[in-house]
């Protein structure tokens, strides 16, 4: 599931591609991922101009020019494509929002979306989110006092996203690694010390994150060469099995919250 990196790279990218430009045309092959009749959709989205590109947690706030929002969320499974129509992958297309000859494909929107919504709506929709990462407000002491009003294991914290937005299965075990500390532990375990390094693994891993292009390895476009750079920098994420390059002790993965939580149990006390 794209995290905060994957939808910061896919902002920074999109900017460089469509931003100021006109959707020529909108296609809904699949009325599920839209939440508003296709019709009153395509008419309020087409031939508007994309104003603005920002990101919330893990979603994409498109900005068009009559004040309108197109709220995406690729959930698990999701991605985008930008190209032609000789350009784009062989796979089922659920939206696809047009710029003249080059579209914006999404991709494997079975549990994502690309709902509609005014400025008010959005706000609203949003406003159970935490705090982002990279805020400055959001300071080492801030990061202290909102743990230290939870409990339970440190794993579904970082997974919460009403604690902190943009964090999912991937960052989170590649955070608490750099901290040196099992994602199994409980956080009342967990000293100021070991809370202050989790903040400063956060804002390393996260910014690590978005300059390799995060993990999910399908290009944005044909000539994409970041897009996907994290997944061979993943310290312990998906490694099941293979050995700690720190320490050479095997990864091993434990299921918290119905997740699979990967670590390696010689580095991580």
């Amino acid at each position: 599931m794209p995290e905060l990196p994957e939808m910061e790279n896919y902002k920074n990218l999109l900017k460089e591609k469509i931003a100021n430009h006109l959707i020529t045309d909108v296609q809904i092959n699949r009325e599920k991922s839209i939440n508003i009749n296709p019709d009153l959709f395509k008419k309020t989205v087409q031939h508007q101009r994309i104003i603005d590109i920002k990101r919330r947690g893990k979603h994409l706030l498109f900005q068009l020019q009559n004040e309108q929002r197109l709220l995406l969320h690729l959930m698990l499974g999701g991605w985008m494509f930008f190209g032609t129509e000789s350009e784009k992958p062989k796979r089922t297309i659920q939206v696809r929002l047009s710029f003249g000859q080059n579209h914006l494909y999404f991709i494997g929107l079975r549990l994502g979306y690309l709902h509609l919504y005014s400025q008010t709506q959005i706000e609203k929709k949003l406003s159970d989110l935490g705090p982002e990462p990279f805020d400055p407000e959001f300071t080492v002491n801030e990061f202290l006092k909102r743990i230290g009003a939870k409990h339970g294991r440190l794993k579904t914290t970082l997974l919460d996203q009403s604690f902190i937005a943009g964090i999912g299965n991937c960052y989170s075990a590649e955070i608490c690694f750099q901290a040196g500390i099992k994602p199994t532990k409980d956080i009342d375990d967990i000293n100021d010390g070991d809370r202050s390094k989790l903040y400063n693994s956060m804002k390393n891993i996260l910014q690590e994150g978005i300059k390799n292009g995060g993990y999910m390895d399908n290009p944005l476009f044909q000539e994409d060469m970041l897009t996907g750079g994290f997944n061979n920098r993943c310290q312990v994420y998906d490694r099941e099995g293979q050995l700690c390059n720190r320490c050479g002790s095997t990864i091993v993965t434990e299921v918290i919250s119905s997740r699979k939580t990967f670590y390696c149990p010689n580095c991580q006390k």
